[in-house]
């Protein structure tokens, strides 16, 4: 098993990415300065999971209450820091926990395996690792993206650990379309800036600017940018906390590589396999209105699994960044979901406590 690199500054004396580790944790604690809940960040050791010896980078907060505690898994090139908007919220209600999941952020950087199933599942066994060491019983697990595909993977394999799943835009539900060409037109030029997009990491090309990585995602996606503008007072903290978050060995990412069939798809996409998920675990689905990802897996999924609870959410005007592109109608969802089944648990609460007196 590879040996895991994520708490190496540099790889050698001339470092042209410029990742630095001390650098990525000055900028997260920058974006997470503005948080007005007190937070703690540890390393949790998992042990040689995936890589000798694992750890997982974690936010946590709010830990003294008594509710189901939720868990938070980012998508594919992001980590802690850019729950920025919704941590607070989310956090007042139950204990919360964020974080980089394993290949990403300031986690470790073993190497997965290239099989897609075999790296989904390595991925998988690292969540339930960090659970163990936790020390948590029972979890609602919150995936945007990428983590949507591993959130619902990890409610397949441990469905008696979860008390829920919040899916935000999950990446890699439906089956990839037969009339793909045909539908999508791309153009001459195009198709070769496609074709190496599909053979390589799919953010290949921060680490190809390198020094520039950081000036290159202020300049293609100011957007995101603008989706932290209320919150974030140093604009420059966004584009560079996503550059050194990907400026990094891309284990993770060459995981998601070997998931994915041309990028937009999975290679065993969830839709096929949600059926087989116990019926008692609940799920709640949270769409941006004008995202790319096709929500109609979702209304599938309801119609799928009809003795189940199934809601699926449009945000209006939000995109593929769901959570920060209506960070307030986002957090209210989440902890309407969350809150449901409080009151159901403390209803099973009561009636056990009933049931205990009467055979006393």
């Amino acid at each position: 098993m590879a040996k895991s690199d994520s708490f190496e500054t540099h790889d050698s004396w001339f470092n042209w990415t410029t990742y630095s580790h001390m650098m990525l944790r000055a900028i997260e604690r920058s974006i997470l300065a503005h948080l007005r809940l007190p937070y703690r960040g540890t390393f949790v050791d998992i042990g040689p999971c995936v890589g000798e010896a694992d750890k997982i980078w974690t936010i946590s907060m709010n830990n003294e209450t008594k509710r189901t505690p939720i868990l938070m898994l980012h998508g594919l090139g992001a980590g802690v820091a850019l729950w920025v908007l919704n941590l607070d919220e989310i956090a007042q209600h139950r204990p919360l926990y964020a974080i980089d999941v394993l290949g990403f952020g300031r986690s470790s950087r073993p190497v997965f395996a290239d099989d897609a199933m075999v790296a989904e599942k390595q991925l998988v066994k690292s969540i339930d690792e960090w659970r163990k060491e936790m020390g948590l019983k029972k979890m609602i697990v919150l995936g945007h993206s990428m983590g949507g595909f591993l959130a619902a993977s990890y409610a397949l394999s441990y469905p008696d650990r979860v008390e829920h799943l919040i899916l935000a835009d999950p990446w890699g539900f439906p089956e990839k379309p037969t009339d793909l060409e045909s539908r999508y037109k791309i153009p001459w030029w195009a198709k070769p800036i496609v074709a190496l997009a599909k053979s390589g990491n799919p953010l290949w090309v921060v680490r190809f600017f390198g020094p520039l990585g950081s000036w290159l995602i202020g300049k293609t996606r100011g957007d995101i940018m603008r989706k932290f503008s209320g919150v974030v007072t140093n604009q420059d903290d966004i584009p560079n906390y996503i550059h050194q978050c990907n400026a990094q060995k891309p284990t993770g990412e060459s995981a998601f590589h070997s998931m994915m069939q041309d990028l937009g798809w999975a290679k065993n996409p969830m839709i096929k396999r949600i059926p087989d998920l116990k019926h008692n675990v609940p799920i709640t689905f949270l769409y941006g209105s004008r995202s790319w990802v096709d929500n109609c897996a979702g209304d599938t999924i309801r119609q799928l699994r009809q003795q189940s609870y199934v809601k699926v959410h449009s945000i209006a005007n939000a995109g593929h960044h769901v959570y920060a592109d209506d960070a307030s109608s986002f957090n209210r969802l989440v902890n309407e979901a969350c809150a449901i089944f409080d009151v159901e648990q403390k209803r099973i609460e009561e009636v056990a406590k009933i049931q205990e007196k009467s055979t006393t």
